[in-house]
């Protein structure tokens, strides 16, 4: 099927009403369509349609006992309560004595979005919980077709209403969801109310302990996105293994079914037309042209694509290329690549990050990496990026590990938890499909192994392939540390190993182990030979500036980087890297006074873009790694 889904998720997220997230049996809330990727529009590249942003200045509320979704008995919350009701508060209240409301969003204050409220107050640091935004505006009275209202993220719950109408929920903080709303716009002046709920259980995904900050908001763009009455709400562009372009485009509306649709590349020559069947799917393939270019790390070429499909002309800008692996080898576009690169939170540089990516800041990160360290490569950690950060890894070459927040103590034998992670992934895999720099899907990280949780992540392994059969499916594993003759023994004994095309390690031997940084190179490695294998995560913090021979200074994480790098050397499989991390990175755990002061250290750079020593150790061998493999 165009839409990649193929009925493998459809069963579990019809039974997934959110009792996997904090619900409060309010028949308000219940009355909500929950959007999934098997019932919402996808609008796919939406970024690349018209529209009208809402980004801008927005009301927010908090709601710490969430008055404003259920009552003091879980009933429909009385009207002084309905944060969302499309009235004149002050107007009510001066008309009639008898009126009380215990909200007043036109008056409540300002931020603008899309952040996370974190940085809204100072009061607001540490909150978790519901907050309200509340903002209006106009729609001209000329519009026609239909439109949506599509996030590009809500962490975690979102509740959203429209001139005080309920227009649906979605659970998930990192990926899209979109809601039709033509029915429900007025001429002129709107009204839009968003509840956002951070607060985590055991059941939900991620859980609620984390070691970094996971900025709750709406921390992405909100869009009003228009479109004809029947549009491309799906198009997946790629080349295939066998050397074929091929496309499934999905249409939605009254006039999907055998539907006359048209793939172009005008740079390439490639016109494609077609024919949509009953449900409104079409897939077309031809050989690729010789004047193709593949998209690499050292010539990203990006071609305009474009489906046409009666009125509707949908666009995005892809890159062509493969990836695959072969014995212990990760081939790109048939050739071994080596991906040096290192793991990045999605947090801007500053002192004061609210996860308001914007295309500069992603510029600044993933330069930083291309540029500075000499990379070709960058993990996505821990949860799916704004779509910002891999448009512009498509456009600066460098190739991507995406992966969904399933980390740690996830509750593996509750069926809603997994319907809500088959749903993150399918929402994250459908979202990014078109994009060259994503190599690797990634379904968890650093997970205790146990039955219920290798049924879990198998499952998502079968879906992500279903999804795309593309590119490699991998997770972040955990090994046995144990200790040799003069040296330490690592040991992979993982049976998901058997099901993932890339082996990944997290490993921070030297750092939270009392291993002497000496004895790192001679470590010995028990992991399987069969497969490629990358270190995912390994790491040190140093505090910018600090100059000591202990840990938390840099020299102590140069050292740290000297004798990993040297104790990688030895591995034979070893095909990539992505060390922890790019950036100092906000964590509340983290409360050294002396060195983390709410931040995670271990950043090549600190929280303000200040290089640390280890920077120039990794970019130094990075370099003669390119130069060694551009000598061959």
């Amino acid at each position: 099927m165009a839409r990649g889904l193929g009925g493998i998720v459809a069963a579990a997220l019809m039974a997934s009403v959110v009792s996997a997230a904090v619900e409060p049996p309010s028949t308000v809330v219940t009355a909500l369509p929950l959007a999934t990727a098997q019932n919402s529009p996808l609008l796919v590249s939406a970024d690349m349609r018209g529209g009208i942003d809402l980004s801008g200045p927005w009301h927010y509320s908090i709601d710490p006992f969430r008055a404003g979704l259920a009552g003091f008995h879980g009933e429909t919350p009385d009207l002084g309560q309905r944060r969302y009701l499309d009235i004149d508060v002050a107007k009510e209240m001066a008309s009639d004595n008898r009126a009380m409301y215990e909200f007043n969003l036109d008056h409540a204050p300002l931020t603008v979005l899309p952040s996370s409220w974190l940085t809204a107050a100072p009061e607001m640091r540490h909150y978790q919980g519901l907050v309200w935004y509340q903002r209006h505006f106009d729609v001209p009275a000329s519009r026609h077709g239909r439109l949506f209202l599509r996030f590009g993220a809500a962490n975690y719950s979102a509740y959203v209403f429209l001139n005080g109408k309920p227009v649906g929920r979605h659970e998930g903080g990192f990926t899209p969801f979109a809601f039709e709303v033509t029915g429900l716009l007025r001429d002129g002046d709107n009204q839009i109310t968003v509840g956002v709920d951070s607060q985590a259980t055991p059941a939900t995904v991620p859980p609620p302990v984390t070691d970094w900050e996971n900025y709750g908001g709406l921390t992405r763009q909100v869009r009003l996105v228009e479109t004809p009455d029947t549009f491309v709400d799906d198009a997946w562009v790629r080349l295939t293994r066998d050397g074929q372009i091929a496309a499934d485009v999905h249409l939605n509306g009254p006039a999907a079914a055998k539907k006359t649709v048209r793939l172009r590349i005008g740079e390439l020559g490639v016109d494609i037309p077609g024919t949509t069947d009953a449900q409104g799917n079409w897939h077309g393939a031809i050989a690729a042209p010789a004047a193709l270019v593949r998209w690499s790390p050292d010539r990203p070429k990006l071609y305009d694509v474009a489906v046409d499909a009666g009125e509707d002309h949908w666009k995005d800008r892809i890159g062509f290329r493969t990836i695959e692996v072969r014995g212990t080898d990760i081939l790109l576009n048939g050739k071994p690549i080596f991906l040096r690169g290192i793991s990045l939170h999605e947090e801007e540089i500053g002192a004061a990050p609210t996860r308001a990516i914007t295309p500069a800041s992603a510029r600044a990160l993933l330069g930083e990496i291309k540029d500075g360290l000499h990379g070709n490569y960058v993990r996505l950690a821990h949860y799916p990026h704004s779509e910002l950060m891999t448009r512009t890894a498509d456009e600066l070459g460098l190739l991507v590990w995406s992966e969904v927040p399933v980390y740690w103590m996830i509750a593996w034998d509750n069926p809603a938890t997994l319907a809500t992670a088959r749903n993150m992934l399918a929402e994250n895999i459908l979202r990014d499909r078109n994009r060259a720099s994503i190599a690797i899907w990634s379904v968890a990280n650093e997970t205790p192994v146990t039955d219920a949780r290798n049924s879990f992540l198998r499952t998502l392994v079968a879906d992500a392939r279903r999804l795309d059969d593309t590119r490699l499916i991998s997770a972040a594993l955990l090994v046995d540390h144990g200790k040799g003759p003069g040296a330490p023994v690592m040991t992979l004994a993982d049976p998901l190993a058997e099901a993932v095309d890339v082996l990944a390690l997290n490993t921070y031997n030297g750092w939270y182990t009392a291993d002497r940084l000496s004895d790192l190179p001679a470590t010995r490695w028990n992991v399987p030979t069969d497969k490629p294998l990358v270190f995912s995560e390994f790491g040190a913090d140093a505090l910018a500036g600090f100059h000591k021979p202990q840990k938390f200074s840099e020299d102590y994480q140069a050292d740290y980087y000297r004798a990993t790098l040297a104790m990688a050397d030895k591995l034979p499989t070893l095909r990539g890297m992505s060390p922890w991390i790019l950036k100092d990175f906000r964590s509340p755990r983290r409360q050294n006074p002396d060195f983390q002061m709410g931040w995670n250290r271990k950043g090549l750079i600190s929280e303000t873009g200040v290089r640390k020593m280890a920077f120039y150790v990794l970019s130094d061998y990075y370099q003669a790694k390119d130069k060694a493999a551009a000598a061959r």
